[in-house]
């Protein structure tokens, strides 16, 4: 399951980050994800009185964790917003260009999880909503109702790679003939049946809730626009940090990283050569996993992926 974890249990690849980070400590950071704090408190403890750090996240939820933590260490400030407003975010602090670092720790966060009336958790169950902003666009519910089993099966491909998307998607429309999606525990039960073939240590219905849940709060689309975007408002030598916790962001994280790393792509009969555009990125290393003691303690780091790249000096 994609989870990242926060303040309730100990952060996925805290020492990983940090180091990958490089902090400057009067530096400038940006912890786009705050979800609560766990990375952020950890990059505060390795700034001076002269550095300071910037959370950004949407979930009401966060948003009030990170208030907690504004008030008692004045080098940090919150923003309510997605990671694709990430520019607009940074502008309105003064820092374009200025930023040393910024990370992303994708995926949902483990209060979401464990709080069953946000309804992302298909072990719990909850209303049926699963939007990060609960004051934001249609929840999961509002969308099943109205949704054609053809754009159902859609999604679970699309999302959750669901090789069974088709079976499960008429099963979701049968049953809500006979009575509405308005529970997690409805939905996971549905999945379940219609899933014929239950993979060792996963529930039957993850690839469905994933799907789901990325679709409903745009993910793919707001990661896309947050990556191009994290290029802009880096300094020079600043460093983009990115956890992933599923295939799709990561390959996702993994062209753009190569992409930018290459320079422009040009027309092949362009009369310059490749090698005048300069690159926007600098991949460094490469791909990072939790290690096994990091996996022993904490479970939901296991699918856990870091990518690390720099702003080159041109």
């Amino acid at each position: 399951m994609d989870e990242k974890e926060t303040l309730t249990h100990q952060p996925v690849l805290l020492r990983e980050v940090i180091q990958a980070l490089a902090i400057r400590r009067d530096g400038l950071y940006v912890d786009a994800t705050f979800g609560r704090g766990g990375h952020a408190q950890a990059i505060l403890d390795a700034l001076s009185s002269e550095g300071r750090l910037l959370g950004v996240d949407k979930d009401p939820e966060a948003i009030a964790a990170g208030r907690i933590l504004a008030q008692q260490d004045r080098r940090f400030s919150i923003v309510q917003a997605s990671i694709g407003e990430l520019a607009r975010v940074v502008a309105e602090q003064g820092w374009l260009k200025r930023v040393n670092g910024v990370l992303f720790d994708l995926g949902v966060s483990s209060p979401q999880l464990e709080n069953a009336k946000r309804g992302f958790s298909f072990l719990q169950d909850g209303p049926l909503d699963m939007r990060m902003n609960p004051a934001v666009g249609q929840s999961a519910a509002e969308w099943l109702a109205s949704a054609t089993e053809k754009e159902i099966a859609a999604v679970l491909k699309t999302y959750g790679e669901e090789r069974f998307c088709r079976r499960i998607a008429r099963a979701i429309v049968q049953a809500r003939e006979i009575n509405p999606l308005t529970r997690t525990k409805q939905l996971a039960e549905v999945v379940a049946k219609a899933n014929p073939s239950w993979e060792p240590g996963r529930h039957p219905a993850t690839r469905s809730f994933q799907a789901i849940r990325i679709f409903i709060n745009n993910e793919l689309e707001e990661l896309r626009a947050a990556l191009e975007q994290a290029v802009t408002v880096l300094a020079v030598k600043g460093r983009l940090v990115v956890i992933s916790f599923h295939s799709l962001e990561d390959r996702m994280v993994k062209r753009f990283f190569r992409q930018k790393s290459r320079g422009e792509d040009l027309p092949p009969d362009l009369p310059v050569m490749q090698d005048h555009f300069q690159a926007s990125l600098q991949v460094l290393g490469k791909l990072i996993w939790p290690t096994p003691e990091e996996v022993s303690r904490n479970p939901r780091a296991r699918s856990a992926r870091l990518r690390v790249a720099e702003k080159p000096v041109h």
